[in-house]
């Protein structure tokens, strides 16, 4: 056996004996705001500094500056890491820029108009630059189709997502496979003509209603639920499986009652995604449902107003029309936080319970 060397010293030691040196946690701070204040004179006396150029140029002072500093007093490896960090908060800043200029601007623009009155009321009898009015026809109009598509799209994509995972063999899953990887890159107005063109052989061409939306939207729900669900479904135990055919537990029952339950909340949040991927289209939907300026709640006949159209429809005409679109944007946005918060609330009342 090989003797231990009781003489080396240990990482305690050394943190005690100032073998090691770390940064204090104020450091990283302190060095962005020297970098912003050393690029804003910079840029201040070579030309006239803009908030972009400052927080550009601040950056990557910011990254030289704690990289040689921590290179310098915590060693290489420490250093790696502290760039290693300091380049994803980068990205992850940079990718947060347009969602946070995003809502910055339907927010400022849209709660000019947004009111009770405007989600309470339709656009019967408004005309030219009246600013009375509202968007409750196309709320309706909105929730009636995304809800009609998601009945339609959720069966077909869980059943099949389930025949993939837990059945599916051979190359009829392997075509399967292929053709949902096709229909993920469909683009919205493909979707949108070939529920008309299927209306149109059925109904014939002076058909529209929500109900040809719905399935325009269909199309485009699909491909999304059947690959979310498909990888939620993957990432349940296999010896979970196991354990309920050892109990003697049918292999359909062991998929309800064990696969599906376990997955529940990764199954909702797909299908979420799936809504907010179509809520907001307008392609399809200018197409198959049209635009109307009163409520309807029958999706099988007759055209509705969908809160993507009306705003497309409102932003064309101008005037005041513009404001109508900025609120009815926003009002959109709102509605989708609410249906997240929702399926978040039905994830968690239906997940499997780990806590004793």
């Amino acid at each position: 056996m090989t003797a231990i060397d009781t003489n080396e010293p240990t990482t305690a030691a050394l943190l005690s004996s100032g073998g090691y040196r770390s940064l204090p946690r104020w450091a990283p701070w302190s060095v962005a705001a020297g970098s912003v204040a050393v690029a804003f004179l910079v840029l201040l006396v070579t030309g006239t500094p803009t908030i972009v150029s400052v927080v550009a140029f601040g950056a990557l002072v910011h990254l030289v500056v704690l990289t040689v500093l921590s290179r310098t007093l915590e060693g290489p490896r420490r250093s790696a890491d502290r760039l290693a960090t300091t380049l994803v908060t980068f990205a992850f800043a940079l990718a947060l820029i347009p969602l946070v200029s995003l809502l910055w601007t339907v927010g400022s623009r849209g709660m000019g108009l947004l009111s009770a009155e405007f989600l309470t009321t339709d656009m019967v009898g408004v005309f030219g630059d009246m600013t009375s009015g509202g968007v409750v026809h196309a709320i309706i109009g909105t929730l009636m189709v995304t809800l009609t598509a998601t009945l339609i799209s959720v069966p077909i994509g869980l059943l099949t997502a389930i025949y993939l995972v837990e059945y599916g063999r051979g190359p009829v899953a392997r075509g399967i496979t292929f053709l949902v990887d096709v229909m993920t890159g469909i683009p919205s107005i493909v979707a949108g003509l070939f529920a008309f063109a299927l209306f149109t052989l059925i109904m014939g061409p002076a058909y529209r209603s929500g109900l040809m939306g719905a399935v325009a939207l269909a199309v485009l729900m699909t491909p999304v639920v059947i690959r979310s669900v498909e990888e939620m479904l993957r990432l349940v135990p296999n010896e979970l499986r196991e354990a309920s055919y050892a109990l003697g537990v049918p292999k359909w029952l062991t998929v309800v009652k064990v696969v599906l339950r376990t997955s529940i909340a990764g199954i909702v949040t797909g299908v979420m995604l799936a809504i907010a991927r179509v809520i907001g289209e307008t392609a399809p939907l200018l197409i198959t449902v049209g635009i109307v300026t009163r409520t309807s709640w029958n999706v099988t006949e007759g055209r509705m107003a969908t809160l993507p159209v009306f705003a497309y429809n409102q932003y064309h005409q101008g005037g005041v029309g513009v404001d109508r679109a900025w609120a009815a944007a926003l009002t959109l946005i709102l509605i989708v936080m609410l249906l997240n918060l929702v399926a978040r609330a039905i994830s968690r009342l239906f997940s499997p319970k780990t806590g004793r």
